[in-house]
């Protein structure tokens, strides 16, 4: 339990770096890098080949947003997290998961007339950060 409350600190901090990085992503400078930190399918350093399991997968129906990471859920390995955060810094909706839960997907609901970039994160257990960046 002491490692999953970890994890869980880690994946909002982690967030929160990504929040902070926005104004400067809102300036002009195309994305943030955190190397070694934080994942995406196209720097997946040193997890190479693990995008297609561990990066989220967004769907986007009306104001409606699901994440889905296509991810085994056990006791040894598990993704831990999904939060949605806009591009400058908001959170806006997160979900803890479970070993025991079936599946990582989660479901947010946007403020009417939304626009704008989005950042989707999901969180393993084993295999760090992950982030995928996308527009409303």
């Amino acid at each position: 339990m002491k490692q999953r409350r970890q994890f869980i600190k880690t994946s909002l901090l982690v967030a929160g770096g990504i929040a902070l990085s926005a104004p400067a992503l809102a300036k002009g400078k195309k994305s943030a890098s955190f190397p070694g930190l934080i994942y995406s399918e196209k720097d997946q350093g040193i997890w190479d080949g693990k995008a297609g399991s561990h990066a989220p997968v967004v769907t986007v129906e009306g104001n409606k947003v699901t994440l889905f990471t296509k991810h085994g859920m056990s006791e040894k390995h598990y993704i831990v997290r999904h939060t949605l955060v806009s591009e400058k810094g908001e959170v806006l909706g997160f979900k803890t998961f479970y070993p025991t839960d079936q599946k990582a997907q989660s479901t947010y609901t946007l403020p009417d007339n939304f626009k704008g970039k989005l950042y989707a994160t999901s969180f393993c257990n084993k295999h760090d950060f992950w982030v995928t960046e996308f527009e409303i």
